[in-house]
């Protein structure tokens, strides 16, 4: 007989609270259906997207206690005051990259002797990564770059997508839309390029080739995509292999900037890191052929690969302008000015699909191995075990010092 095991779903308590889930009800039935030996627990939270009783209803047990349970599932970091000692924690604990404000919960960590698994360090045996909210990003993103295009111009309307109770209510918003001719154009190859290729397509927009894209006019709505190989190219050879590229970015040249003179709006989702060259400078933000109006950095690095990124937006207020010429930040929808949409928690304006898409990959590819406790995948996303850090994030040890 199978030893049983207590799973608790934590309420999250980083502010802004997050309303997405690690499980949504259903997919917690499920579990305790296929492994009965699993029980599981949620405390309990007025900011989960799914009720309190929507999990009960489930078979779930709301539990402000979750002493019982040896591992606990979240979405964000967990303040130090929150954490539970000698328990299995799983949660994007951004600490990988020596990120200065986690530093105190990573050392809180292994003075509690807690096992952190981070989410962002599953990766699939080739090195792709398993979980991750891009998709939903990507698909809140493009409409989100859509709607405030409209909003400048004047030219149609969308509603905000924290309006819709889920995908599907946003979806039958889009009949009967019909938009003029503009042309969008999309980087990146990702879950969050797929995200907004969704919004593409169901929108009607028509894929038009790189080339063709920069050369020619139409009148209806179109867009391009541009992946890492066709933004990218060694300064040498004109080649692009991914490999070199994310270990040698500074020997790239960046070869975006045709496209500056020819798009309405910027939809970007590549990978960036302080070594890849940006897409455009200041300095081209200020010429005259500079036709890009809406920019929505949905990959959001501030003064990243957008220089004109000043910084995150909010749900309730994702739009703001920056002036052209002196790179200030300034109301939105103004004349002369670019107008950015730079919403760091993108997912939580569709939380409900968010999170049944991260419970998928969840439940597909990392739960099974979590229960039996000799994965090597598991081991890999350890961070911080037995009041230590694992080998394989030792150089993390001058960040706790």
């Amino acid at each position: 007989m199978q030893k049983s095991v207590h799973i608790g779903l934590i309420r999250e308590e980083k502010h802004p609270h997050d309303n997405r889930v690690a499980f949504t009800p259903k997919q917690c039935q499920w579990i305790m259906h296929h492994f009965p030996h699993v029980a599981l627990y949620a405390q309990p939270s007025p900011h989960r997207c799914f009720k309190d009783e929507e999990y009960a209803k489930a078979g779930v047990t709301i539990s402000q206690n979750l002493e019982n349970c040896c591992i606990l599932l979240g979405i964000k970091e967990v303040p130090p005051t929150f954490l539970l000692p000698n328990k299995t924690y799983l949660f994007f604990s951004h600490t990988k990259k020596k990120q200065p404000h986690n530093r105190d919960m990573l050392k809180a960590i292994l003075e509690k002797n807690i096992r952190l698994v981070d989410y962002e360090c599953l990766v699939h045996p080739d090195g792709q990564r398993i979980l991750g909210f891009g998709f939903f990003a990507g698909v809140v993103g493009a409409h989100n770059g859509l709607l405030a295009y409209g909003q400048k111009t004047g030219l149609f309307k969308l509603k905000p997508v924290h309006q819709s109770h889920d995908f599907q209510e946003l979806i039958s918003h889009y009949f009967g839309v019909k938009l003029p001719p503009l042309k969008i154009v999309a980087t990146g190859s990702g879950r969050v390029a797929a995200g907004v290729l969704e919004i593409m397509g169901l929108l009607g927009i028509k894929y038009i080739p790189p080339e063709e894209f920069l050369m020619n006019s139409y009148n209806y709505p179109v867009y391009t995509q541009l992946k890492a190989g066709e933004l990218y190219l060694r300064k040498d050879d004109k080649t692009y292999s991914r490999a070199d590229f994310h270990a040698h970015p500074e020997q790239y040249d960046c070869k975006f900037l045709p496209f500056v003179a020819a798009s309405d709006i910027l939809m970007n989702g590549i990978y960036w890191d302080k070594n890849i060259p940006p897409l455009f400078s200041a300095k081209d933000l200020q010429k005259d052929n500079f036709r890009i109006q809406v920019i929505a950095d949905i990959t959001d690095d501030t003064n990243g690969s957008i220089p004109c990124n000043l910084g995150d937006s909010t749900i309730d207020d994702p739009v703001y302008g920056v002036d052209k010429q002196t790179m200030t930040r300034t109301a939105p929808y103004l004349p002369d000015t670019v107008d950015m949409m730079c919403v760091s928690n993108l997912p939580n304006e569709l939380p409900r699909d968010a999170s049944q898409y991260f419970g998928d990959q969840l439940m597909k590819y990392v739960f099974e191995d979590l229960l039996s406790g000799n994965s090597e995948m598991i081991k890999k996303a350890t961070i911080a075990e037995n009041g230590a850090l694992t080998s394989y994030f030792d150089y993390l040890q001058d960040y706790i010092a």
